[in-house]
């Protein structure tokens, strides 16, 4: 460690305490069934979080669980914890440069095209990166069922097996592949081994020393008859003198880490990690993608941050912008710019009126990329010279300065779909209607600054539901349609978390970004 220099140590330890990846790490700093319940609003309160019931939060990656929910890790210290560390660990290594190292973006700027530069504040500083959570994370992950359990001697757990498939339909048999089908007795939760243990003298013997016994699952509890199983496992040899059936509660879902398995192992049943994640995307593209997008993600934001100041000042519409940018072979290019335009032609004072919702910022973005691409193909783009309505209804042509400056530029790589593959930054999480329009336009990546608890489409959790700004206002269930098994789409998405460096863009929490 004496070797390294306070930047690098700096690096380091702000790597482990804002994205652990290692379990062993997330578990030195915080016993996982310490953590607040995971189904706790990211609006609340700390000190209301601090007695809700934790039941739910064994069911839950340790690792992700604070992340993946809208707010900061319960073990992200702090540049200031960082700095006292490293001087305790090395009083020789200097800190006075962790600030330039750690959290300013000059060095990414300076590898970005010129136009970057000139646009983009050297002030701004890293922020963090939230990864959103599916509607299937969010909602099945709590969900437990109850299953029948039986034991039968070692030597007759084939006969056993046999029987209840001949017994059972194949999908009830087969409802579980994330749990182990047979268990050792010493291999069972320790609260399991004492409820069985201690219901007979022959129970004690069971689980006491090298058992002859196993324990197996039989299926749902609600698809199963207990008297027609009995009976068909009466015959077994063994078991005779009467049938175990006990009933358990065990996830639903198959775990989406190893970490999460092994807590699933301690207090539910055996369990497996097939390292996929059947509710979401996988947890090491995240990790692997969150990494690559890291290092820049505050210049686009930047931007996007840009965008949306100038089109307030102009008059134009809400204060809400998006950058969208290309990433390839380690360089990022930038594609397009666009600012919201609403009110563009629009009266404000008319009641009811909410804009233009064709000229949302997003669908104007993404309107700039398809022409781009249609000029890179030597194609005129079909407009009519006199619009047939007293206004372009599609405000798809640049109205600010750096829009068209942005637009003027060829694309970067023509070839493909829309926007297939290409990352958009949005200074809010954009409606449903501008969700959708991402989606179908093949958007690799997506982040947003600041939620939108009413009207957003990205988010999974419940739309304003007990949040204090609100007045009591409710947005429904969360759609989460960044990833949704229904959709023939999907991508990455984040929230980013600012360092303060810039100040809020705060709009009417009903309004649709």
């Amino acid at each position: 460690m004496h070797g390294l220099s306070g930047s690098r140590h700096a690096r380091l330890l702000r790597r482990w305490c804002r994205f652990p990846r290692c379990p062993r790490v997330a578990s030195s700093l915080q016993h996982p069934l310490a953590l607040s319940n995971p189904a706790t609003p990211r609006w609340q309160s700390e000190s209301s979080r601090a007695t809700t019931s934790p039941n739910a939060t064994c069911l839950r990656d340790p690792v992700r669980s604070h992340a993946s929910l809208g707010r900061r890790p319960a073990f992200d210290f702090g540049l200031g914890f960082c700095r006292r560390l490293i001087r305790l660990l090395n009083p020789f290594a200097s800190t006075d440069k962790m600030e330039d190292d750690d959290r300013s973006i000059k060095k990414s700027l300076a590898a970005q095209e010129p136009i970057v530069q000139e646009l983009v504040q050297d002030d701004i500083e890293h922020g963090v990166l939230i990864p959103l959570k599916t509607t299937l994370e969010l909602r099945d992950e709590y969900q437990t069922g109850h299953v029948l359990i039986t034991r039968v001697p070692t030597k007759s757990a084939n006969p056993a097996i046999l029987t209840l498939r001949n017994l059972l339909p194949d999908e009830s048999f087969k409802s579980f592949p994330h749990l182990r089908r047979c268990a050792k007795p010493s291999d069972l939760p320790a609260h399991l081994k004492t409820r069985f243990m201690n219901e007979s003298p022959q129970s004690r013997q069971i689980h006491t020393g090298k058992s002859n016994w196993i324990y197996i699952i039989i299926g749902p509890e609600t698809m199963l008859n207990r008297d027609e199983v009995a009976r068909s496992l009466s015959g077994i040899e063994g078991l005779e003198d009467g049938v175990f059936l006990e009933s358990i509660p065990v996830p639903m879902v198959a775990p989406t880490s190893q970490v999460q398995a092994a807590l699933w192992s301690q207090h539910f049943w055996p369990s497996l990690y097939r390292k996929n994640n059947p509710v979401g995307p996988h947890p090491s593209m995240i990790a692997r993608q969150t990494d690559e997008i890291a290092g820049d993600a505050a210049i686009w934001m930047g931007l996007a941050d840009r965008m949306a100041r100038q089109t307030q000042e102009a008059g134009y519409g809400e204060p809400v912008g998006v950058c969208i940018v290309q990433r390839e072979e380690g360089q990022t290019r930038l594609v397009a710019l666009a600012a919201d335009c609403r009110w563009r032609h629009q009266d404000r004072s008319v009641p009811g009126c909410t804009g233009n919702p064709m000229a949302h910022a997003a669908m104007r973005a993404i309107s700039f990329v398809a022409q781009k691409l249609v000029r890179a193909e030597g194609r005129k783009t079909d407009t009519r010279p006199v619009p047939l309505l007293e206004f372009e209804a599609f405000q798809d042509s640049p109205v600010l300065p750096d829009e068209k400056r942005v637009f003027d530029l060829d694309h970067p790589n023509p070839d493909g779909y829309l926007c297939h593959g290409l990352e958009m930054y949005l200074t809010h999480e954009p409606c449903v209607m501008c969700s959708m329009a991402i989606l179908h336009s093949r958007m690799g990546k997506v982040v947003f600054r600041h939620r939108m608890p009413l009207t957003g489409g990205l988010c999974s959790e419940d739309r304003g539901s007990d949040h204090p700004a609100l007045n009591g206002a409710d947005g429904g269930r969360g759609l989460g349609l960044f990833w949704r098994r229904e959709l023939n789409w999907s991508m990455a998405a984040w929230e980013w978390e600012s360092n303060g460096c810039l100040p809020p863009l705060r709009i009417d929490k009903a309004i649709h970004a």
